[in-house]
């Protein structure tokens, strides 16, 4: 909105740049442009201010496909003054001169035109179509036909409107309709879900039964590998024994013939040792033998006298001696 300063008998305007004002006396054109500036007397002044800045105008509508569906449209539309003159001339931007508001509401007008000319292009392409080619088809369709008719059009171009784009945002059945177009969507979805966890769950089966079975044969091999184990173990132990008492047969037989050898060397040094003293003994009695009686019997009386202990007293009597006097006597007598 334009600013507006008040004097006694004059008024001053000052525009934005975003504006266009205008100021008319008695049908001229006094000041006019973008962010002017300028006096005016208030009763004989002709002001009017066009917005040329971009400006977005939302549209919902509803449209009747071919199938008698209804459809709810919501796009948005850019556009943009860009001939202030002209549109000024056909729609009424007049402003207040003492405080420059609108005496109408020409953007309402605006916004008129352009969502009922939007609209018309849209259900020209709505209704020439199903509801189920409509959604197939998507926002593109819809929106090529709103640019392309509002670009073209005779009147928009002539009030000085220029469109900058146009966006469609949704493109909406009824719920009821909705709910009937997504449900074999989302049966089939859901049966490609199930079809999932199906092939998922048949996948997880069949590696845990692949585990299964290779724990199986693990456990197989382990048991034929803990058998052939058991088996060179008592492999090894027969060996074993039989390597022991086959040592201890051989430590035997070397026992028992060493002891036979020695049996047979002592044995041999028995009858040695015997032969020796018998041949001592014969060559003692042989020396023995010539000797006289006496003699014999002084040699056993000395050997009698080495072996006897010790005789610290020695009592002899008459009785002890007579005997072996009288013996000697008489051996003494035969030898004369």
């Amino acid at each position: 909105m334009a600013d507006i300063a008040r004097y006694p008998f004059l008024r001053h305007l000052r525009g934005s740049t975003t504006t266009h004002v205008q100021h008319l006396h008695n049908g001229t054109v006094r000041h006019s442009g973008v962010g002017a500036s300028f006096w005016y007397r208030p009763l004989s002044a002709v002001l009017s201010e066009v917005p040329v800045d971009d400006r977005e105008l939302p549209l919902l509508f509803h449209a009747r496909t071919a199938d008698f569906q209804d459809l709810t449209t919501q796009a948005t539309v850019s556009f943009r003054i860009v001939d202030p003159a002209a549109v000024a001339g056909r729609i009424d931007f007049s402003i207040d001169p003492e405080n420059g508001r609108w005496r109408g509401s020409p953007l309402d007008q605006v916004a008129g035109l352009l969502t009922e000319t939007a609209q018309q292009y849209a259900l020209d392409l709505i209704a020439a179509r199903s509801l189920a080619d409509v959604l197939a088809g998507g926002v593109g369709p819809v929106r090529d036909a709103i640019a392309a008719g509002l670009g073209g059009d005779e009147r928009l171009t002539a009030t000085g409107l220029a469109i900058l784009g146009v966006r469609v945002v949704a493109l909406r059945p009824e719920p009821e309709v909705e709910k009937a177009l997504l449900t074999p969507t989302r049966e089939r979805v859901q049966a490609d879900a199930d079809k999932a966890t199906y092939e998922r769950r048949a996948t997880a089966v069949e590696r845990e039964r692949a585990i299964s079975e290779n724990e199986l044969q693990n456990k197989i091999e382990l048991a034929r590998r803990e058998e052939q184990l058991v088996g060179q173990q008592g492999a090894n132990a027969r060996r074993s024994a039989e390597e022991k008492a086959a040592a201890a047969r051989i430590a035997t037989a070397a026992e028992a013939e060493r002891t036979q050898v020695l049996a047979e060397a002592n044995a041999q040094a028995t009858r040695a040792t015997g032969l020796a003293k018998a041949d001592a003994e014969a060559a003692a009695l042989a020396a023995y033998r010539d000797l006289p009686e006496a003699v014999l019997l002084g040699l056993a009386l000395k050997e009698l006298a080495a072996n006897l202990p010790q005789i610290e007293h020695l009592a002899l009597t008459p009785d002890l001696l007579a005997p072996v006097l009288a013996k000697l006597g008489a051996r003494s007598a035969e030898a004369a």
